[in-house]
């Protein structure tokens, strides 16, 4: 971001494609007028005239810069007015804003992702990212969790990812059905006897309030150290640029102090999982 940059206006940006995930989710294909330059972790703005305007991290490829995916979850005025977007409208962008992870102090150790739910989509762009580059770190670990399979994002991605040599993954869902074959129970049951480096290894969490709590209670007790725990915080954003305090988390504002915080920073906060 460069010193003219103006944090107050949006780019213009054509919607190139909407794809229906799953009932409530879809995921927009945009390009803006300008290249918007993130990096994994960090988000952007989405301005609907008329509407208004969310925060959202973007789930594509943060090295990729005439397009960006945002994958959005409907949940009220704003989110509803997204999902009846169709091919050839027009949107505003503006960003990026907040803090991204830091993914350079991840090299040469084991990196273990969790994700929950609404947590796959900024977690795509990270593990776009890891991947990348995975010959950076000693092992690449992913674990995702959703409440049934008609939940999960990303199917048939998810099941290339699973034929990569550079990646451990596995997936659960709480409740399964017949079309399920895999893991069935909480996330946190697929960290148990995992092998996982815990003494310098760093982890990554991103999901819903309670799942991120449990996630990181358990990773804790497995030995991780609390600043070696990443959090995904962009619940409650909406400005962006700390000025409604809206996010207001502690002593930080998480849209320009985050979204992503080590667990150290923010641990004891009475708010932390509201």
């Amino acid at each position: 971001m460069n010193k003219w940059h103006n944090p107050y206006r949006p780019v213009r940006t054509q919607v190139l494609d909407s794809v229906v995930e799953t009932p409530r989710i879809k995921t927009l294909r945009l390009r803006p007028e300008e290249p918007i330059v993130f990096e994994a972790g960090q988000f952007v703005e989405l301005t609907l005239p008329g509407f208004g305007e969310a925060p959202f991290t973007p789930s594509s490829r943060p090295s990729t810069h005439d397009e960006l995916f945002l994958t959005v979850m409907k949940v009220g005025k704003v989110t509803d007015a997204v999902h009846r977007l169709e091919k050839g409208d027009t949107v505003g962008l503006r960003g990026p804003l907040g803090k991204g992870y830091p993914i350079e102090s991840f090299k040469g150790r084991e990196v273990l992702v969790v994700g929950g739910g609404c947590g796959f989509a900024p977690l795509r762009s990270l593990m776009y990212a890891l991947m990348e580059r995975s010959e950076d770190f000693k092992k690449l670990i992913f674990r995702g969790g959703c409440r049934t399979p008609a939940d999960m994002v990303y199917r048939e991605e998810l099941a290339s990812w699973a034929e990569r040599e550079d990646l451990d993954i596995k997936l659960t869902v709480d409740v399964g059905d017949p079309s399920w074959k895999g893991h069935v129970g909480t996330v946190t049951t697929l960290l148990d006897g995992a092998g996982l480096d815990s003494a310098d290894g760093i982890a990554i969490v991103c999901g819903p309030p309670t799942m991120m709590k449990f996630v990181t209670a358990q990773l804790v007790k497995m030995g991780f150290a609390d600043d070696n725990i990443y959090l995904s915080m962009e619940r409650n954003m909406s400005c962006g640029i700390g000025k409604c305090g809206h996010c207001r988390l502690g002593i930080y504002y998480v849209c320009k102090d985050g979204p992503v915080f080590p667990y150290g920073k923010v641990k004891g906060f009475p708010d932390l999982w509201a």
